[in-house]
């Protein structure tokens, strides 16, 4: 019996997302084998960290300022309608810390570091060059893949930490401008509220983006095709895909964190 068209279309697009799910569960099984082999690229490790962190600081800085200055101007009129201004450093290191620091930071790092990854396999892949690293006897995978979500993985949380403390400075600033609010006094009542459980799922949420991102960008620029054209679209998509992935890892460790919080 043959197939309508219907459902011949809807095969048409049902194949190939599974192929491409089947090749990235694989593509990432063989990351998890091939981490813990040797040899170990500590010197591209270093590098990648180095290109990743460093080199992220100064957007990361102006992001996270900009943020605590903007989100305390935001929620200072609505708290002062209720005469609960002074629980304002309070309310803005619980956002900062629990959501807008490990958000914002692997938004940003997804847009620069997820796309120059991208980028970067995906042009030495057409250009062959993955090709020659395997014939002159070296692991790609191990150099290329591991090298870079290794130093992902790692850096976002130092990342993250120097985002949330870049934005409470931000928000301390505009604060003491305002309320005359002392260094001391604001940094006490900001900490009064936090919980180590609110540090270690932040810190959670960091290792889980940063793992995110740099496997979701080599992925891409590792099976990138079709030339120039195919690295430019290997950038573009390792930056959604990744976006994408954040937003729903964030959905799901905020659900496991407010189930222990309330247990």
């Amino acid at each position: 019996m043959s197939s309508s068209p219907r459902e011949y279309v809807i095969a048409k697009w049902i194949d190939p997302a599974f192929t491409e799910l089947y090749s990235a569960a694989r593509f990432v099984l063989r990351f998890f084998i091939e981490v813990f082999q040797p040899p170990f690229e500590f010197k591209e490790i270093i590098r990648q960290c180095y290109e990743i962190g460093y080199k992220s600081l100064p957007l990361i800085t102006l992001t996270g300022f900009v943020t605590g200055i903007v989100f305390t101007n935001q929620s200072r009129p609505s708290l002062a309608e209720f005469g609960a201004a002074s629980w304002l450093p309070s309310l803005i290191a619980i956002a900062i810390i629990r959501a807008l620091a490990p958000l914002v930071t692997a938004l940003i790092t997804a847009g620069k570091v997820g796309s120059n990854i991208g980028a970067e396999l995906g042009s030495m892949k057409v250009t062959e060059q993955i090709d020659a690293m395997e014939v002159s006897a070296i692991n790609p995978f191990k150099f290329l893949v591991v090298s870079r979500v290794v130093a992902t993985t790692l850096t976002l949380p130092v990342l993250m930490t120097y985002s949330a403390f870049v934005g409470l400075m931000g928000a301390y600033l505009n604060v003491h401008l305002n309320e005359l609010t002392s260094f001391t006094s604001f940094f006490q009542s900001a900490f009064s509220q936090i919980t180590f459980l609110d540090i270690y799922a932040s810190l959670f949420k960091a290792v889980v983006y940063g793992f995110t991102i740099g496997i979701v960008g080599c992925y891409k620029g590792f099976n990138a095709t079709q030339g120039t054209q195919g690295v430019g679209r290997a950038a573009n998509t390792a930056v959604v895909i990744s976006m994408f992935l954040i937003f729903i890892e964030e959905i799901l460790i905020v659900q496991v964190t407010t189930w222990i919080r309330t247990s």
